[in-house]
């Protein structure tokens, strides 16, 4: 059973891992299966929003204003760190499945697919304490730490992405705001500064999860991610804006190819025993969550920007 088990999982993995749009419903899908694993929403609606900055960089906006030799790095960069996370943690999710339907823990597999030995405990734990909260924050720890070297310290990155200048001024764009909308027109969200930083990545990712499902919007946030189809375009949800903007992006698929991933290096185990309670710590959401006014007034000043670029170099 047990290599049975794992050649299913490494089918469905693949399957789920073939560009931003499988990933996100393969997540959102193992979500509406599992409502106890919140993390795999979290991971859903953190991906819609990889898909809307992959379609910006096709937009007839950036490419006003931006290189496409740097639009191609932006855009390897969401979808290289993506398609590590997914890598990592889809096996994580079906192994959990596998557990569930037949009433053991299958996770020392996990050592199968190079799973830090972190999460393989955490995940143990969690069998034993069912403590939702306390594994959503486990993986966003993982997440974070999975994407460290190959993509936040990969110097082909550093150099084209991360030491840019346009980089200096991602706040200027959209590339340090996750969003959640709603069906009602009305969008959510939290911002990070410092993106290198792997504590304020794991912060980020713990401001965005109290946000996801705090009482008052978990339900419209849900709603959204039930109604609305993901294509990777910005009008899946600016269609619901109060002031209509019109389509602007295009669909993803229509846009950027299958990109085929090779790991540069082997996938080595980042937890070596060192210290992560201040990670599980209790979080609180920022008292400004509300950006609905805040992105209407960026998509203005982007556009004004892009123009003025665009003109310079003419």
């Amino acid at each position: 059973m047990k290599n049975k088990i794992i050649e299913q999982i490494e089918k469905r993995t693949k399957k789920g891992n073939i560009d931003n749009i499988s990933r996100t419903e393969s997540y959102a899908n193992f979500y509406e299966r599992h409502k106890e694993i919140k993390w795999a929403f979290l991971a859903s609606m953190v991906s819609r929003n990889a898909g809307w900055c992959m379609t910006d960089l096709a937009g007839p906006w950036y490419q006003k204003a931006i290189s496409a030799e740097m639009r191609q790095w932006l855009f390897l960069t969401y979808e290289k760190a993506n398609w590590l996370i997914f890598s990592d943690a889809y096996p994580q999710l079906l192994m959990y499945e596998y557990s569930k339907k037949y009433n053991q823990s299958f996770f020392p597999l996990l050592h199968y697919f190079n799973v830090s030995s972190f999460m393989i405990q955490e995940w143990e734990r969690y069998l034993a304490e069912k403590n939702d909260d306390r594994l959503l924050c486990a993986l966003i720890i993982n997440e974070q730490h999975i994407i460290q070297k190959p993509v936040i310290e990969q110097k082909d990155f550093v150099k084209n992405v991360f030491h840019s200048f346009l980089y200096m001024f991602q706040d200027f764009f959209h590339f340090s705001t996750v969003i959640f909308p709603t069906l009602d027109g009305k969008l959510y969200g939290c911002s990070i500064y410092h993106f290198r930083n792997v504590t304020k990545r794991i912060h980020f990712g713990r401001c965005l999860a109290a946000l996801l499902f705090h009482p008052l919007y978990y339900e419209k946030f849900r709603l959204f991610s039930t109604f609305v189809p993901h294509t990777g375009s910005r009008f899946d949800y600016e269609k619901f804006l109060h002031t209509c903007l019109e389509r602007e992006t295009p669909f993803l698929r229509s846009t950027y190819p299958i990109v085929t991933h090779d790991m540069d290096d082997p996938k080595v185990e980042w937890f070596h025993g060192q210290p992560l309670k201040k990670f599980f710590r209790s979080f609180q959401i920022p008292k400004k969550i509300e950006v609905t006014e805040w992105y209407l007034k960026k998509q203005k000043q982007l556009r004004l920007w892009c123009m003025l670029q665009e003109y310079l170099k003419q």
